[in-house]
């Protein structure tokens, strides 16, 4: 059996899922309750900190170190940055709720 693929929800369909769930929310303060909660969390990832959110997962950052790399069209060597980006885990809450993998 597949699995239909559905398209992720986006954050304006967020919105509207949460003036459903409270209807003494106006559009404008569900939009930004639901900006406010990404922004913050960016904002953690960006001063390095992580955010656990409990019984769905955590976000944290992870680091590359700087390297030296290879152009591949030219085949010049390039000085690449170290950098850093984000990554989930998902809680086990949130595991068991989706279900075993296959």
């Amino acid at each position: 059996m597949v699995a239909t693929q559905e398209a992720p929800i986006t954050r304006a369909e967020l919105v509207s899922r949460l003036i459903e769930a409270h209807p003494h929310l106006t559009k404008r303060q569900a939009r930004i309750v639901v900006w406010t909660f990404f922004n913050e969390i960016a904002a953690a990832l960006c001063r390095g900190d992580g955010t656990d959110l409990r019984g769905f997962g955590s976000f944290r950052t992870r680091r590359i170190r700087a390297r030296d790399g290879r152009n591949p069209r030219t085949g010049s060597h390039v000085s690449v940055p170290e950098r850093r980006f984000p990554i989930f885990r998902p809680s086990r809450l949130l595991g068991d709720r989706l279900g075993p993998s296959e």
